[in-house]
């Protein structure tokens, strides 16, 4: 049942704008709100799903949290103005913003920095049209400022997660033993590439559910019968949507997954979408966790001797690292940064990443349960669907606009520079120090995919070579003077030249075979 609101003021001082992944009443917007002369202001419309097609998964995570979240508010009394999304009106969220300020005359508007540079073009410019001050906040939520970031990348021609990861332990005094780090060693991902054996994950609990309360099945049928054409299953809806849920989740992940989370935070099993991941990255990305809470719970679980230390600092750097280090990078170069194109790439995205229909096991397992949750773990995300589409040679603006669409914890200032900069070396190794390319050696390595696969990883030409495999050596063969500057890849390019120019030729055939296949 939906919460009424408090009256919204009839001379109203300020109108604060909450955005669908600011969902923290601790948030800087809030401070001075005064429930006599201000109001909160929330919208939910098609625009925000249908800039890039999310699927309905997605969309139900955002619409069920923002409707919690609302109420939540409007409990400790703060009038809310909150439209739904199959309310009457049509347009997008610059102008239902638009036909609110004129209904209720605000003297300004307030909101804490969004997470999309569209957004944040657009609220100026309404704000302009609308000749109101707009205030943007800081968004307290990260460890860091943009500032502070740009301090810490002037002046550098690369920009390494390394560097700036420590410099943020150090500041805030996080896993160190005085001024070093607990253990002698910065990182730990050395020891967190373990594989599973034969039998595959043993004494694995699966992540705390959350049944859909009365407010949540609303947001289901909402969202079955708005988008219903789209990809996703609803009747497995399952993720926290509340803080309460969310805090829930927090100590379930580190009771029972993080021990074994830094062993086989890279590994992969077949029908096995959640192993020893939190399930953590949408609560903590629609504000409904800090990150500092998060951390502190690890570091906690270590302290405490309840998680050994590898799986704490694997843990610890993808939250303190590699999200706010990945923030950074899309501030300082939007909105260029989506342009970016290193490698040329231009092919459309194959159809199966839309369908999962494919005879390749590793892609039929990733996508499907993309699909079908909104999840898939990093590795699954950087090493199978992003592998794949960069040695396919798949627009990478295409690529980013599959990863925004399909995951319910993808907003864009997270998601662009992980998926045009990591995974598909789209700037060139601005971020990272070389592109990720493997072989479908690689993916039998670290899961049991291949076993169930027609296909084999050491084939490379053939009715049963691994496409994998054969567009990897062709990817090597096409950008090789590009590769041969990064001197990491010195070996996979000397393994290339022992290649005789038939094999090369049969290769790279079988390759545009398969681009051409895949794109028909």
């Amino acid at each position: 049942m939906t919460t009424p609101s408090p009256p919204v003021p009839q001379r109203l001082r300020r109108l604060v704008l909450v955005l669908g992944d600011q969902l923290d009443a601790g948030s800087a917007v809030f401070d001075g709100f005064d429930p006599e002369h201000d109001a909160a202001w929330m919208a939910e419309v098609a625009e925000e799903s249908s800039h890039v097609p999310s699927i309905k998964p997605r969309t139900a995570v955002f619409l069920a949290a923002m409707r919690h979240f609302r109420d939540e508010l409007r409990s400790s009394g703060r009038p809310v103005i909150y439209r739904e999304l199959d309310d009457d009106e049509d347009g997008g969220l610059v102008a239902v913003l638009e036909r609110t300020v004129r209904a209720h005359q605000p003297e300004s508007l307030h909101v804490v920095h969004p997470g999309e540079h569209r957004l944040l073009v657009g609220l100026k410019e309404a704000a302009s049209r609308l000749d109101l001050p707009l205030t943007i906040h800081d968004d307290r939520h990260f460890y860091t400022t943009l500032e502070e970031f740009d301090a810490h990348a002037d002046g550098r021609k690369q920009l390494r997660l390394e560097y700036f990861y420590r410099e943020l332990r150090r500041r805030h005094d996080i896993l160190l033993d005085g001024r070093e780090p607990v253990g002698g060693s910065w990182n730990y991902d050395a020891d967190n590439r373990r594989s599973f054996r034969r039998g595959g994950p043993t004494g694995l609990q699966e992540p705390l559910p959350f049944a859909p309360d009365a407010t949540t099945k609303e947001v289901l049928a909402l969202v079955d019968r708005e988008l219903g054409d789209r990809a996703g299953d609803l009747s497995r809806f399952d993720w926290p949507v509340t803080r309460a849920q969310a805090k829930e989740a927090l100590d379930d992940f580190i009771r029972h997954r993080l021990p074994l989370f830094g062993d086989y935070q890279d590994a992969m099993w077949t029908d096995q979408p959640w192993l020893y991941h939190s399930r953590l990255s949408a609560a903590i990305n629609l504000k409904l966790l800090d990150p500092r809470e998060v951390v502190d719970a690890a570091v906690d679980a270590h302290a405490d001797g309840m998680a050994p230390l590898n799986a704490v600092e694997g843990f610890v750097r993808q939250i303190l690292g590699w999200r706010e280090f990945v923030r950074g990078v899309y501030w300082r170069f939007m909105p260029e940064y989506v342009e970016r194109n290193h490698l040329g790439a231009t092919l459309p995205l194959p159809h199966l990443y839309w369908t999962a229909e494919t005879d390749m096991r590793c892609l039929q397992q990733a996508v499907g349960q993309t699909l079908e949750l909104g999840y898939a773990h990093h590795v699954q995300r950087l090493m199978i669907t992003g592998l794949f589409a960069m040695l396919f040679g798949a627009d990478p603006r295409v690529v980013h606009e599959w990863y925004l669409s399909v995951y319910v914890d993808a907003i864009e200032w997270v998601e662009l520079p992980n998926v045009l900069g990591m995974s598909q070396f789209a700037d060139g190794g601005l971020m990272t120090s070389k592109p990720y390319c493997a072989s479908g050696a690689y993916i039998k390595r670290m899961s049991n995919y291949c076993g169930s696969c027609r296909f084999n990883p050491s084939r490379a030409t053939g009715d049963d070579a691994c496409p994998f495999t054969t567009l990897y050596w062709s990817f090597l063969a096409k950008h090789r003077e590009e590769l041969k500057k990064n001197h990491r890849l010195g070996m996979q390019l000397k393994n290339l030249d022992r290649k005789s120019a038939g094999e090369l030729r049969a290769i790279r055939k079988q390759a545009e075979t398969l681009q051409r296949d895949l794109t028909s």
